[in-house]
């Protein structure tokens, strides 16, 4: 799925980040991994489509503590933690 809108693009790196990270990321490794993975992205559109992946995505994400972020599909792995 390779689209040409710059929002999509970090959105997508977004999921796919929090994809190989079960445990979450927090927000800054979440913000330096995007930046990090295409340098051509402008900070303040990687820090804005972060600050709205909940609100745009939560069938995907949510956030289990203030500044991590989780896909939804590892949830059910927390709830078995003691």
């Amino acid at each position: 799925m390779k689209s040409s809108k710059v929002t999509h693009r970090i959105n997508a790196k977004a999921v796919e980040l929090l994809d190989q990270h079960p445990e979450g990321l927090r927000w800054s490794e979440l913000l330096s991994k995007i930046k990090a993975s295409d340098p051509t992205f402008h900070p303040k559109t990687v820090n804005g489509c972060v600050w709205k992946l909940v609100e745009k995505y939560p069938d995907k994400v949510y956030k289990p503590a203030k500044g991590l972020f989780r896909l939804l599909k590892y949830k059910s792995a927390e709830a078995g933690k003691p």
